[in-house]
């Protein structure tokens, strides 16, 4: 078991995606099933740092099996292990730095750590600018960042350095009247849930009449309902749209087409049949409330916006709604040539976000480009020399796995792995204290000074659950031999 262990997660590179990666893995080896769990723990807590996961569990293994094959038992090993998590965890929150939410060039920093691992420089550096402006941009003073108010809408349109950050709400539907305008200035906006059309009875009924005079009063009467209440909405309108400003409707139900023209002639864009998460999403960003009779039409229910404005993309509809009056929604429009692309940006978005939002609710960060993992592992080795007995190999074995980060930028960066790490080793006995590894000339630098960070968050998951998993599986064998007399018995 530990060998296919080993020999299927011991050579992984972190330019792989951690959910591909795992999923060859699982292909090929089932047990692996225990490592696909770290991962998904790691995503599910704190979105980012799946592969680094992977890779040190792995390595753990590998590590473990030249001490596994000199006879020493999985269970010493883990309490060299257990110890060796404990002491790195005391350590990464003595050492973590404390930063200034309100630095967005920081917060610029922390996103670029993360998107340019998941897309080509350009593209990364539009997109890092995007997700700190979002997150910013639905930062409300003294609460904790909402995600759920940052909506991601996709164009297969053009290409992906066309994407932009619309502060305000990007609606997949428009108006439906070929008369109504397309494009309106100090906007203001009612949001009702309310039928402006015919509504049938809810049961079954019938009318009868004896002449065409009066069906046609029937039709008259019904149609006049409809006008009547159309009418109410166009009084609204008079009375509270001054010169330059304009009216917007936004209905989760129906409108029929004369309402519609009647709305029209009057210059107002309206919306039928809105999706209920636009329909809140308008009333936080724009104000107002959403109304369900049109007894409560008043002006304080009104909601307002600088402009709205539709665009037509092939057979699709979008309504943009900008200069919103609480700007604490937002909305991410991505573009691109094809379906794949598209997928893959909002995924490397969706991780931007959450190591924008991570950084602002932890208020801490940690050194990137592997300068933790080589000083945790130069404190592992002296504290190493404080455990008695065996168990300072699993001290041993996990220091070293800790090792597996720097080893894998420098080869993937085209350099030798020992190389490297025995040269940011070297720099950091000579007294520096923070050193990380620079992929672009294979020599020692400072993360704080090029602007490399992680997560505090993502670091200390990392750390743990690796630690947690490695010594599950080095104890599966005492599980499955454990199982077996249980059987016998």
């Amino acid at each position: 078991t530990l060998k296919m262990l080993v020999s299927g997660a011991g050579d992984i590179k972190l330019t792989k995606d951690g959910n591909t990666l795992l999923h060859e893995m699982q292909i090929q080896h089932p047990t692996a099933m225990m490592i696909a769990r770290i991962a998904t723990a790691q995503d599910d807590v704190t979105g980012d740092g799946t592969t680094s996961a992977v890779l040190i569990v792995g390595e753990l293994m590998k590590q473990a099996e030249r001490h596994l094959s000199d006879g020493v038992h999985p269970r010493l090993l883990c309490e060299g292990i257990d110890l060796a998590k404990d002491r790195v965890l005391s350590f990464i929150d003595s050492s973590k730095r404390d930063m200034d939410k309100s630095d967005r060039a920081l917060l610029i920093q922390i996103a670029q750590a993360s998107l340019r691992t998941k897309m080509h420089r350009e593209l990364s550096d539009l997109f890092t600018e995007i997700v700190v402006d979002a997150v910013r941009c639905i930062q409300k003073p003294g609460e904790k960042v909402d995600l759920h108010m940052i909506e991601t809408m996709h164009m297969m349109h053009k290409a992906g350095t066309d994407s932009r950050l619309v502060k305000g709400l990007v609606m997949d539907h428009g108006g439906r009247h070929p008369g109504m305008p397309k494009s309106l200035r100090n906007c203001h906006i009612l949001t009702m849930n309310y039928d402006l059309e015919y509504q049938k009875s809810e049961i079954n009924s019938g009318f009868y009449y004896s002449s065409a005079a009066e069906r046609q009063k029937m039709v008259d009467a019904e149609r006049k309902w409809v006008d009547d209440k159309t009418q109410v909405i166009l009084d609204l309108k008079k009375k509270v749209c001054g010169p330059g400003e304009t009216f917007v409707i936004i209905n989760q139900k129906g409108i029929d087409p004369l309402a519609l023209d009647m709305l029209a002639k009057e210059g107002i864009l309206a919306l039928r049949r809105a999706k209920r998460r636009n329909m809140e999403r308008v009333c936080l960003a724009c104000g107002g409330e959403s109304i369900n009779s049109l007894e409560a039409l008043a002006p304080e229910v009104l909601g307002f916006a600088a402009s709205v404005s539709e665009e037509s993309l092939e057979d699709e509809n979008y309504t943009f709604v900008e200069g919103v009056k609480n700007p604490f929604s937002c909305t991410i429009l991505v573009k691109g040539a094809q379906r794949h692309v598209i997928d893959q940006i909002k995924d490397a978005v969706r991780d931007g976000l959450r190591a924008v939002s991570n950084a602002m609710t932890d208020g801490y960060l940690v050194p990137g480009a592997g300068a933790f993992e080589v000083i945790a592992h130069a404190g592992l080795m002296k504290y190493k020399t404080q455990v008695q007995g065996r168990a300072k190999l699993g001290v041993q074995t996990y220091a070293d796995a800790l090792l597996v980060i720097p080893k894998t930028l420098a080869d993937n960066s085209g350099y030798d792995a020992q190389d490297s790490v025995i040269k940011l080793q070297e720099a950091l006995i000579d007294g520096k204290s923070t050193l990380g590894f620079d992929i672009y000339n294979g020599e020692p630098m400072d993360p704080a000074v090029v602007g490399i960070w992680d997560n505090y968050r993502v670091k200390h998951q990392m750390l743990d659950s690796a630690a947690v998993i490695g010594t599950q599986l080095l104890l599966v064998d005492e599980v499955i031999r454990a199982g077996k007399q249980m059987k016998k018995g």
